[in-house]
Order: C-alpha cells, then sequence, then structure tokens
C-alpha cells in the first residue's frame, strides 16, 4: 500500500475560492455570481479582486441560474455559488431549462454537500444532487478529493465548453495529493495499484478509501484504490480495467447510493463485466444534525465500513457465488 499523508487540513471550499481568484487574474471572461453566500463560497478574494465582474443576486438562486445563463451568449464564462442544496434542488427547473437544455456554458459550483456539512442538519444536507445532475444530458459532474485537486478542477472546468456541476464541501479535510498534479476531465485517478479489491470513491471518501487501505493492508489485502473526481462523463475503461484485474469492487460516496457513483458504475459493470459489488453510501435516509465525523460513522462511510465491504465482496469473489449487488 502506497503511502498517502497530509501535513494541513483545509476545506475543499477554499480550494475552489483560489481556482476562481487565479481564473480571474488569467481570463477576462470568467465572471462570478453569488447567491447570498459570498464568504461560505470563499468567494470574497474574487469579489475584492474583480468587483465588476461579480454579481451577488441575493436569495434569488432561480434568477442567479438564468443571469448565468443569459451571460453566456456575450461570451462570458459564468461561475455561479452557493449551497449544494440551493445550487440543484431549488433550481433544477432553470438548469434543466436555461443551462443543459441549450448547452449553456455555465460553471455551477456547490458547496456544503453531504453529510459532512455537519451540524446544519438534513435539510441543508443535500444527498441527491449528483444524481439530478447526472441525470441531465449534457451536464459534466465532478467532484474532487481535497483542496489541491479542488483548485485544479476549478481551473479544468473553466476550460472546458459546456455545463459543468462541480461539488465540493465545509469541513477542513486531508490534503493529500500535489498542488500540481494533472487533473483531466473524465479521467480516473489511480491512487494504489492492487490485484484483491477495487475501491472506487469520490470526494470526502477518496480519504476514507485509502485509510480503509491500510485496514485492509495490515490484513494481507491489496486494495486498488481509484479516485474517480469525475463522475460523469465516467471513466468506464478505467472502471472495466480494474474490475477485470480485482474480480470485485466496492464504491465509497458521500451521497445516497441512488443515481450516484456507485449506481453509475454497476451501469457499467451490468454491460461490460459484471463482478461482485458493494456500495458505500447513504442508504434512502435524510442526514441528521452532528459533527462530520459523527455522521460519516453513524452513516456507515467510515474507513472501517469500506474494509469491511471489502471483505464481503472479496469473500464473495472467492467463493464464486455469481454477481451481485450488496449496500
Amino acid at each position: 500500500m502506497k503511502k498517502f499523508e497530509y501535513k494541513e487540513k483545509k476545506d475543499t471550499r477554499s480550494g475552489f475560492g483560489a481556482g476562481l481568484l487565479e481564473l480571474g487574474k488569467q481570463d477576462e471572461r470568467i465572471v462570478a455570481l453569488c447567491a447570498d453566500l459570498t464568504g461560505s463560497l470563499k468567494m470574497t478574494a474574487f469579489q475584492q479582486a474583480f468587483p465588476e465582474r461579480f454579481f451577488s443576486v441575493g436569495v434569488a438562486e432561480a434568477n442567479m441560474m438564468g443571469i448565468a445563463a443569459g451571460l453566456t451568449i456575450g461570451g462570458k464564462i459564468p461561475f455561479t455559488g452557493t449551497f449544494a442544496n440551493f445550487s440543484t434542488g431549488r433550481v433544477y427547473d432553470q438548469i434543466r431549462q436555461s443551462i443543459a437544455y441549450s448547452k449553456k456554458n455555465v460553471k455551477i459550483c456547490a458547496s456544503h454537500a453531504g453529510l459532512t456539512l455537519g451540524e446544519d442538519g438534513a435539510t441543508h444536507q443535500i444527498l441527491e444532487d449528483i444524481g439530478l445532475m447526472r441525470m441531465l444530458p449534457n451536464m459534466t459532474v465532478i467532484s474532487p478529493c481535497d483542496y489541491n485537486q479542488t483548485r485544479l478542477a476549478t481551473l479544468a472546468v473553466a476550460r472546458h465548453e459546456g455545463p459543468v456541476y462541480l461539488r465540493f464541501g465545509r469541513p477542513s479535510w486531508p490534503v493529500f495529493t500535489r498542488p500540481d498534479a494533472p487533473f483531466r476531465i473524465g479521467e480516473a485517478e489511480l491512487l494504489n495499484p492492487g490485484s484483491d479489491v477495487t475501491v472506487f470513491a469520490t470526494g470526502h471518501l477518496v480519504w476514507n478509501a485509502l485509510e480503509a487501505g491500510r485496514i485492509l493492508a495490515e490484513k494481507g489485502m491489496n486494495a486498488e484504490i481509484i479516485n474517480v473526481h469525475t463522475i460523469k462523463p465516467l471513466d468506464i475503461e478505467a472502471v472495466i480495467k480494474s474490475a477485470r484485474k480485482t474480480r470485485c469492487v466496492v464504491t465509497a460516496e458521500e451521497h445516497q447510493l441512488n443515481g450516484g457513483l456507485g449506481e453509475a458504475i454497476c451501469q457499467e459493470l451490468a454491460r461490460h463485466h459484471p463482478v461482485p459489488v458493494e456500495m458505500i453510501g447513504v442508504k434512502d435516509t435524510f442526514g441528521e444534525s452532528g459533527t462530520p465525523a459523527e455522521l460519516l460513522e453513524k452513516y456507515g462511510l467510515g474507513p472501517s465500513h469500506i474494509a469491511e465491504a471489502a471483505f464481503r465482496v472479496h469473500a464473495r469473489r472467492k467463493v464464486g457465488n455469481g454477481v451481485g449487488i450488496h449496500a
């Protein structure tokens, strides 16, 4: 098992803020819009540096999406910012009709996603957003794993032509990727090569998957760990290649099992190379108030849960009891 260590923890939303400021300095077409959450989205530095290119729309998220779509017609590259719940559920009709349908070059940037939002509770802990965005034609869906990768993803989506949903979070999280690592939309990242089981993870759970890999290594199991930062378009080649090698798969995400990364991977495995699968995610329920660590543990998304799922799916492979999905 390769060593992954971190010297600091930083919130992924700050990676977005840093990337947005860089983009503002590089390209005058970059504009930013926020729905009364400038500080929370870490957009203040951009606002101060480029006040003429920053638009605070107030608590009017649906209007923000319409304005962003209109700005693209004039050649601007708009980045919208608000909480993930308000970036998707509250404005789904506007995204579908005004952005996705007409392939507008809008970057929908969403913070405070998933259970790790923590104490704000179930009403703000959206766990359905990836599914909502995955279903929209023309939409790209990206969920980076740490501060550095969120910054790089922000830079990459500006170069990508078409609508993008960029998902990140509030809590301080281990920073373990390189600040200069290549980030290619649609290309999964192999973090640890292995032969016994594949763990596909996204977002905050990539770190938990690496922690699970250490647990597994101590028990003699060699896990292949892959960071799927782009959920749509999914890197089908990487998924099939790894599944052929290990012959069993675990998926891990901070999202409902319905509609998320696990479902996307299972669709492709069913089409191309069926293998046993165990899925780690939220099981058709809402969240609650608590610290991120408490919630990840309670809802079964911690490193130990990923490791246990790996043992289960490997046992199913060994005894040859066929293909199936467990959640």
